[in-house]
C-alpha cells in the first residue's frame, strides 16, 4: 500500500507543490482537521457563472471527467506585499486525462504577448494577474487558447521557499554560472556556479526565476525540471515524515478554488493510478515591441497545435476557428 501510494504521487507534483502535499497529508486521520482548516483558509474562489470556466457547458467532477489546473506562481512574498497585485513569475497549465493517466504540462513564458480581456489590450501575460488577480488571468489564457481552465493554484515565494528548505534542499545539475537576486531582492545575493549540487530554497527559485541567461522557453523547461526534482525527493521515506511541518508553511501562502472535498477526490482517484506526465513548450522568438518592451511572441501554427492537443487530451472537438483568429481577436 506504501508503495502503491507514493508511486501515485507523482502524478500529482506540477508546479503546485503545496497543494500535492496537501493530497498527501489529507490522508492521514492525525492532521485531517489541520488541513481541513488550512483549505479552507486558502479557498479562494472566483466570479464565474455557476463556478465553471465559460468553455464548459457543465461543471466538472475531478473524479468523473477530465480537467484543467492552471498553476500560478507570484513574484510577491514577505518583502513584496503586493497581494492581488502582483504579476505572475511562472504560468503552468496541466491538463488531466483520467482515460490515458496521463498529464500535459505547458509552460506559458510570463513575456507572450496577449489580448487582456479585463483591460481590453494587448500586453504582458503576467500582466493579467496584477490587473484581475486569477481570474482575469484565466479568462486572458482561455481568450488565447480557446481551453477550459477548470481551477487554479496559486503559490507565492514563500511557499516555494519553504518546501524546498523543509526537504534540506534538492539535488540539480546547474548548467552555468549564474548570479541572481534573492526572493528580498539583494542583488547578486544568489551565487552558483556549473554543477551537480543540493540547491537551497533561494537557491533554487533563483534558478526557476532567472531570465538573463537564456530565453523564456528554456527557463520554462527549467522550472518543470526543478519541479520534477522536488516530486522525486518529496515522496522519499525520510522526508514523508516532514509533510506536516511543510504544510503549516505553505498553507498560508497558497490560494485555490479547489474545496477541500475536491481535493480529497482526487487524492483517492489517484492513488488508484500511476500517471504520466509530458511536458510541452511553445514555439516562437522575443523581440522589442512598438511600445519598446520586450515581449515573446508565440507562432501562431505553435499556438494552434497546442492549443488542439491539449483540447483533444481533454475530449473535446478541435477548435474549428481560423488560426489568424485564434486568439485576441473577436470572430
Amino acid at each position: 500500500m506504501f508503495k502503491k501510494l507514493v508511486r501515485s504521487l507523482k502524478w500529482l507534483f506540477i508546479f503546485g507543490v503545496p497543494i500535492l502535499l496537501i493530497f498527501l497529508i489529507s490522508y492521514g486521520a492525525y492532521l485531517y482537521h489541520t488541513v481541513e482548516n488550512i483549505l479552507t483558509q486558502s479557498h479562494q474562489d472566483i466570479e464565474r457563472e455557476n463556478k465553471k470556466s465559460r468553455l464548459r457547458s457543465y461543471s466538472v467532477d475531478p473524479i468523473k471527467d477530465n480537467i484543467s489546473i492552471l498553476f500560478i506562481g507570484i513574484d510577491t512574498g514577505e518583502e513584496r506585499d503586493y497581494h492581488e497585485a502582483s504579476r505572475s513569475d511562472a504560468l503552468l497549465l496541466a491538463t488531466f486525462n483520467k482515460e490515458d493517466k496521463s498529464i500535459k504540462l505547458l509552460s506559458i513564458p510570463r513575456d507572450t504577448i496577449v489580448y487582456v480581456p479585463e483591460i481590453d489590450r494587448t500586453t504582458k501575460i503576467n500582466h493579467a494577474h496584477f490587473y484581475g488577480g486569477p481570474r482575469s488571468t484565466i479568462e486572458t489564457i482561455e481568450n488565447f487558447l480557446h481551453i477550459p481552465i477548470d481551477y487554479y493554484v496559486r503559490v507565492n515565494f514563500e511557499a516555494f521557499i519553504n518546501v524546498v528548505e523543509a526537504l534540506d534542499g534538492i539535488p540539480y545539475n546547474v548548467p552555468y554560472e549564474i548570479r541572481e537576486l534573492d526572493s528580498h531582492d539583494n542583488k547578486n545575493a544568489v551565487h552558483l556556479f556549473p554543477g551537480y549540487q543540493t540547491l537551497s530554497g533561494e537557491e533554487a527559485l533563483a534558478l526557476v526565476r532567472s531570465r538573463k541567461y537564456d530565453n523564456d522557453i528554456e527557463r520554462g523547461k527549467r522550472q518543470q525540471d526543478i519541479m520534477k526534482q522536488i516530486a522525486k525527493k518529496s515522496t522519499s521515506l525520510p522526508n514523508l515524515f516532514k509533510i506536516d511541518d511543510i504544510i503549516r508553511a505553505v498553507g498560508t501562502n497558497l490560494k485555490t478554488n479547489l474545496t477541500f472535498q475536491e481535493i480529497r477526490t482526487l487524492f483517492h482517484y489517484g492513488i488508484e493510478y500511476p500517471y504520466t506526465i509530458d511536458t510541452i513548450n511553445f514555439e516562437g522568438d522575443s523581440g522589442y515591441g512598438e511600445d519598446g518592451l520586450w515581449y515573446y511572441n508565440v507562432r501562431e501554427d505553435s499556438k494552434w497545435k497546442i492549443a488542439n492537443e491539449l483540447r483533444h487530451h481533454l475530449n473535446l472537438p478541435e477548435d474549428g476557428r481560423n488560426p489568424s483568429k485564434f486568439a485576441g481577436e473577436d470572430d
